[in-house]
């Protein structure tokens, strides 16, 4: 992780421009010990809301009890630290997601150009890691919007009520075949074509080939494991 100032990632598309109070390190490749990757950090984006919601399962809306559909995706971090080349989990790491839903909404938000969700809650939610380092998620696939290839937020953030607190923020994407061959089906296949695939994307290709979530089927949808260490000296 670092400790050194934020790093800001150049080649955002309009809606996600990084300022000065983006969360991010300076990481941009990849450092290996057994059971460990070290990820780059990316830009929190604009949509980042600090709900504070302790859930595994973040399909529903808690403001009306609406569940969001979507191709089913179970997502699990596994997140470590890396330190003069050893690997250990983190226990006790909270691990905030958020994405947009099949539509490209994102909730809680008010977007001068799409949408407003103030008040709402769906697809935001943290866990935090068990005793092997692991945080699981059910959501959904999320979908597209304008500007953007299909993405997924995250954030962990380390010993967070304590003066020796890190944090790091970037994002998961997705192979682009899996993308297209999600989007033919409802009710993704409404929206219509996609715009933007991943090279497309200039934060994708700042780093994003180091942050594509490997899937495999499980039930009706999907399961990917992310996995993650924070690099602390």
């Amino acid at each position: 992780m670092g400790a050194a100032g934020a790093s800001l990632i150049a080649g955002c598309s309009p809606g996600e421009t990084p300022d000065a109070s983006a969360k991010t390190t300076s990481n941009s490749s990849l450092a290996t010990a057994p059971g460990c990757v070290v990820r780059p950090a990316e830009t929190e984006g604009p949509y980042f809301v600090d709900e504070k919601l302790n859930r595994s399962d973040i399909r529903s809306d808690p403001s009306d009890g609406s569940i969001k559909t979507g191709t089913p995706l179970e997502l699990t971090f596994n997140v470590s630290q890396l330190a003069k080349n050893s690997c250990a989990p983190i226990v006790g790491a909270v691990v905030d997601v958020w994405h947009c839903d099949a539509d490209g909404v994102y909730s809680d938000v008010r977007d001068p150009r799409f949408f407003d969700t103030r008040g709402k809650k769906f697809l935001r939610g943290y866990q935090v890691t068990d005793a092997s380092g692991k945080a699981t998620f059910k959501t959904i696939y999320p979908g597209w919007y304008e500007g953007r290839t299909v993405h997924i937020h995250f954030t962990v953030r380390t010993n967070p009520a304590g003066a020796s607190a890190h944090e790091f923020t970037s994002q998961i994407y997705f192979d682009d075949a899996m993308n297209n061959k999600v989007f033919e089906n409802p009710p993704y296949s409404s929206k219509g074509k996609r715009t933007m695939t991943n090279e497309q994307d200039g934060i994708f290709r700042e780093n994003g080939s180091q942050l594509i979530l490997a899937l495999k089927p499980a039930g009706s949808g999907y399961a990917g494991t992310f996995d993650i260490a924070l690099q602390t000296s």
